[in-house]
């Protein structure tokens, strides 16, 4: 395959960071789309030591004017758009009743409407040439709320069906335009020291935690298989997914009784925690927070309901999932 031309939203931390690289690792151009102009700079670094041409567009995408103009520039610096990926988002860790209007839009301007910002954008160019494909990064939580996460999980909702119309409206067309979307679980990344937390405790992912860096591989496989219609990654993502189709009412009191504590560490909270709802944290006076966060050890590098979705298609999947959770509850009455 040619190197092609990607644009990666969040580009500076996280799931970005570790997808940009990855692309980088085929040799391609990789815009670098985000607002923390540390970040941006370090994420350049590591798309070129990785083999790719980095391209650094500070952008926020709340804001589509901008989102339109920083198209523009890639494809006057880089060339054509093959694949752009959404992944930018900030949100809030606190109870639904602890979060202000201004809060809620602006978590909903960047993590909902940042990702119609981009799909317009990528559509706008990728239409009239009759290709392209786009990446939404998606979770388990666009299928199943979870307290503490009112407003990104509506955002995740949101993404999941603005995705679907669309999905279907290009079928009608017959386009060679696709769009994908990858739904990931708990991942080690820097949001849980950046997110604007309102928590007594500092924030953690829920168990079992991904790396961002296993996660990165599944959002290029996607681009490279357009054809399927959204991939899980990890076997806590299946299950929350069929979970909430079999036994919602289940899963509504073991969130209940667990999902607050599970949320939270046992470092407490404080004033001076950096929070990038309204600014970066790794802008001019902020530092680079890399792709991981504090939650390296033990995260997850491989699952085997990945490998089986990209070997033998999404039922074999969920198959893998099914026979995992019957041997874990062997195990159990054991």
């Amino acid at each position: 395959m040619s190197p092609q031309v990607v644009v990666v939203t969040g580009a500076s931390g996280g799931i970005g960071r570790a997808t940009a690289v990855a692309f980088a690792r085929r040799g391609d151009k990789v815009a670098l789309l985000a607002r923390g102009e540390v970040g941006l700079s370090a994420a350049a670094d590591d798309v070129r030591a990785a083999g790719g041409t980095p391209l650094v567009v500070p952008v926020d995408v709340a804001d589509a004017d901008a989102v339109e103009a920083a198209a523009d520039r890639v494809e006057v610096e880089l060339g054509p758009i093959d694949v752009w990926c959404n992944v930018a988002f900030t949100s809030v860790f606190a109870r639904f009743s602890d979060i202000s209007a201004a809060e809620y839009a602006r978590v909903t301007q960047v993590t909902y409407l940042g990702f119609v910002h981009g799909t317009m954008a990528a559509l706008r160019r990728m239409k009239p040439r009759d290709r392209g494909v786009i990446v939404q990064t998606g979770s388990a939580l666009a299928y199943r709320g979870i307290p503490l996460q009112s407003v990104y999980c509506g955002a995740k909702h949101a993404i999941l069906g603005f995705t679907e119309s669309l999905l279907t409206e290009l079928k009608h067309d017959g386009s060679n335009v696709h769009v994908t979307m990858v739904n990931m679980p708990g991942v080690n990344t820097p949001q849980f020291d950046w997110v604007l937390n309102k928590l007594p405790k500092r924030p953690q992912p829920v168990a079992p935690i991904y790396s961002p860096e296993f996660v990165a591989t599944s959002m290029v496989w996607a681009a490279e298989h357009p054809g399927r219609r959204a991939w899980w990654v990890g076997i806590p993502t299946v299950y929350t997914i069929l979970g909430n189709k079999v036994a919602p009412a289940f899963l509504d009191w073991y969130l209940a009784r667990t999902g607050i504590s599970g949320q939270q560490t046992s470092t407490d909270a404080g004033p001076d925690d950096p929070q990038n709802l309204w600014d970066p944290a790794d802008g001019k006076d902020g530092h680079d927070f890399g792709a991981d966060g504090r939650f390296s050890q033990g995260a997850w590098t491989r699952d085997p309901q990945v490998w089986a979705s990209r070997h033998h298609g999404t039922l074999a999947a969920v198959g893998t999932a099914a026979v995992a959770g019957a041997a874990t509850l062997l195990r159990r009455r054991r």
